[in-house]
């Protein structure tokens, strides 16, 4: 099974657990799984709400949190989940999801990550949102999941270190490289634990994957917006053949006066503004000057963002765009653990045979640094678990 989220009201943990209840999941199993933790008290209720005219499901958390979790740090949060036998794909996806949310907000505050407080994001409600995420992933056996451009919402958000303006630094640094927008409303709506489950499950965000729908749920946010505050996931099977991506955009410019140096900046920008791809391709110009080539792939909807960085951040002058179509194979995402580390892989399929196997860079990169091993021991490693 497949999951795409509409995030077009933002992510919460709370709304993402909710939602994936509401299309399925297994309330039960779900508080089986949170039970299993050294929480203390703790009681999920599901309620339905109108957000709008829009019916959804309501996840309340009520918990009296364990005198073991006095510090509400990474380290004791990770190790609470880690000994308390939960199912191994979920303690696996919990873990990661963890990981990469303390991560952020490591670098966003300047701290190692084992320093880093739940203090602000409420302890138990953050490891309640990230397991129950990942055990309604694994009840509903979602082996693959995609996510819309994220709405961040705008304005002052409070925080403990005072006021400051939506997005916030630690979903910022969460959503890098994800396709983001303000909207109008003055509100947060798009909150770190909420980006963490996202960037940890979803391998692509833009346009919704061709699906044979099964169902669908929504879960409902905690305010009362101008808009439907509510997240939304669809869950199906994916079209077994490849399908062509239609209203792809390809934009190139040619540039022969620039630093070259300057194209990892470059990419980096149009990565930002929502380009789906990006590369650079040596040529010939005119009166025989050495130049380049600078090729992207975009949705339509982001092909006014990706020309202002063609045109703010090189040196052309002029933009080609022509309509493509992009023949994609199935892909799926599995976990496989390395020395402790979670590394996502990408299986990619023509009907049932599989075409290539490919563990994710930048999880294998952040593997390496975290156990000092090196970078190529870890990919194989990765790799030698799909055998």
């Amino acid at each position: 099974m497949i999951a795409y989220f509409d995030c077009a009201a933002g992510a919460s943990g709370d709304m993402i657990l909710a939602a994936l209840i509401d299309a399925g999941a297994d309330l039960e199993f779900i508080r089986k799984q949170i039970g299993l933790i050294d929480l203390g008290r703790v009681e999920l209720l599901v309620q339905e709400a109108n957000k709008r005219g829009i019916r959804a499901a309501k996840l309340e958390i009520k918990a009296e949190p364990a005198e073991s979790m006095p510090a509400q740090d990474y380290r004791t949060a990770a190790g609470l989940i880690g000994v308390a036998g939960l199912d191994p794909a979920i303690e696996v996806m919990s873990l990661a999801i963890l990981a990469r949310l303390c991560a952020a907000e490591a670098r966003v505050h300047g701290v190692d990550l084992d320093k880093v407080h739940l203090h602000e994001l409420g302890a138990v409600d953050t490891v309640v949102d990230i397991v129950g995420a990942a055990a309604a992933f694994s009840f509903l056996e979602i082996e693959a999941a995609g996510a819309s451009a994220v709405a961040t919402g705008s304005g002052l958000v409070s925080t403990q270190h005072g006021q400051f303006r939506a997005p916030l630094p630690a979903v910022v640094e969460l959503l890098s490289g994800v396709p983001i927008y303000p909207t109008d409303v003055a509100e947060e709506l798009t909150t770190p634990t909420g980006a963490a489950i996202l960037v940890q499950c979803c391998q692509s965000f833009g346009q919704m994957p061709a699906m044979t729908l099964a169902a669908s749920g929504c879960g409902a946010g905690s305010r009362d917006l101008q808009i439907p505050n509510v997240l939304r996931v669809l869950i199906g099977t994916q079209t077994a053949e490849p399908v062509p991506a239609a209203q792809t955009l390809q934009m190139e410019a040619n540039i022969d006066d620039m630093n070259p140096e300057f194209y990892e900046y470059v990419i980096e920008q149009l990565f930002k503004a929502g380009a789906q791809d990006a590369w650079v391709v040596p040529a010939i110009g005119k009166r025989g000057r050495p130049a380049s080539v600078l090729t992207v792939l975009a949705d339509p909807s982001g092909e006014d963002a990706v020309r202002q960085v063609l045109f703010r951040e090189t040196s052309t002058l002029g933009v080609r765009t022509a309509r493509v179509s992009k023949w994609m194979l199935d892909r799926q995402w599995t976990d496989v653990v390395v020395s402790g580390q979670s590394i996502r892989v990408k299986i990619a399929r023509e009907g049932d045979r599989i075409i290539n196997v490919s563990p994710e860079y930048s999880d294998c990169a952040a593997a390496a640094r975290r156990t000092g091993l090196p970078l190529k021991q870890i990919y194989s490693e990765a790799l030698s678990r799909m055998k």
